[in-house]
Formats: C-alpha cells, sequence, structure tokens
C-alpha cells in the first residue's frame, strides 16, 4: 500500500504538468534560466533547454516512475528518479527563502517542508529490499561464509600435513627397525 500511495501524488502532479505545461513553465522560467539555461552552451544540442520541454519530460518522468513505483515494478529505481524529479521541482516553485511577504513565505515553507516529506519517503523506497536482505547483508554474510571456509581450509591443510608427518615418522620408524634388525643379523655376536 505504502508504495502507490507515495506514487499517488507524482503521477497526480505529472499529469497536471502536461495539461498546464506552459502554466508550469512559466514558474519554472526563473530557476531554469539560472541552472539549466545558463548552461545550454556547454549541453549537448539533443538536450532541451526551453522550459516548456523541460516541464513536460519531468512530468513524462513523475508519470513514468510514478507509475511504475504504484505497481512495484522497479521500485528502487522509479523511487530514485522520483527523488531526482523532486529535487529541482521543489527549488524551483517552493524558495520560500525567495518571498518577501510572511504569509506566503509560510505557505512555501510549508510546501517545501511538504516535499522534503516526501524526499525521505523516496529515500526509504529507494533503500527498501522488498523483505529480501539488503546488499550490506549480504555482503556481510558472504564475507563471513569466505572466511570460515577459509579458516576450515587452513585447519584441514594443517590436519593433513600433521597426519603426513606423522605416518610419515612411522614409516621412518619402521624402516630404521628393519634396519637395524638387518643390521644386527649381518654383524657377528
Amino acid at each position: 500500500m505504502a508504495r502507490p500511495l507515495l506514487a499517488a501524488i507524482f503521477i497526480s502532479g505529472g499529469i497536471n504538468a502536461l495539461r498546464n505545461a506552459e502554466g508550469h513553465a512559466q514558474a519554472a522560467k526563473p530557476f531554469l534560466d539560472r541552472t539549466v539555461r545558463a548552461k545550454a552552451d556547454a549541453l549537448p544540442a539533443s538536450v532541451p533547454t526551453d522550459p516548456v520541454s523541460l516541464v513536460k519530460l519531468d512530468a513524462a518522468v513523475k508519470i513514468g516512475a510514478g507509475t511504475a513505483l504504484a505497481f512495484g515494478k522497479l521500485p528502487r529505481l522509479s523511487a530514485l528518479l522520483l527523488l531526482g524529479s523532486l529535487v529541482p521541482t521543489t527549488a524551483a516553485s517552493h524558495a520560500f527563502w525567495e518571498e518577501k511577504d510572511e504569509a506566503r513565505k509560510q505557505e512555501q515553507l510549508i510546501h517545501f517542508l511538504k516535499n522534503a516529506g516526501l524526499a525521505g519517503g523516496l529515500l526509504l523506497a529507494a533503500g527498501d529490499t522488498g523483505g529480501r536482505p539488503s546488499l550490506g547483508w549480504r555482503a556481510r554474510r558472504a564475507a563471513r561464509k569466505a572466511g570460515k571456509r577459509v579458516h576450515d581450509t587452513r585447519e584441514a591443510a594443517l590436519e593433513t600435513v600433521h597426519d603426513t608427518r606423522v605416518r610419515a615418522g612411522t614409516k621412518a620408524g619402521m624402516l630404521a627397525g628393519r634396519a637395524s634388525k638387518t643390521l644386527e643379523s649381518a654383524l657377528p655376536h
């Protein structure tokens, strides 16, 4: 239930942005002018820099990744894509620090904090393993198993060396005993 609930606001926001791309582009234009459009010369020609195209691209990410998250398809990747979309959207739309009017500043702060909460939820979703052990846990477990195998192999090798030494000592003792008997029988009494 958590994933669809988290994804719903992104899907809804993406649809809303597609329906009113020009309005969203106007709101995002000052932020985009300071960021993406300021670096337009350094970007490949295939990367859009106009506000309407960027709003539509952002909307497509929100709808696509939100839908994937809601249905549990590539949930970790979907959550990271949504997080990547949320950060610039929040900076562009809810820059409370730039507001002069105290009431408007408070309103933008609330939206900013709401988005920060959504970012926290996305981070949880990105780290969620769906009940399977995490990569860190699996790595630690594999290291412990490998260490145990090395230890067991070392112990087995030491035991083999010991057994070989004992057998060699026993065989040497037997040969020495035979040689002594042979020598005794060959020598006069």
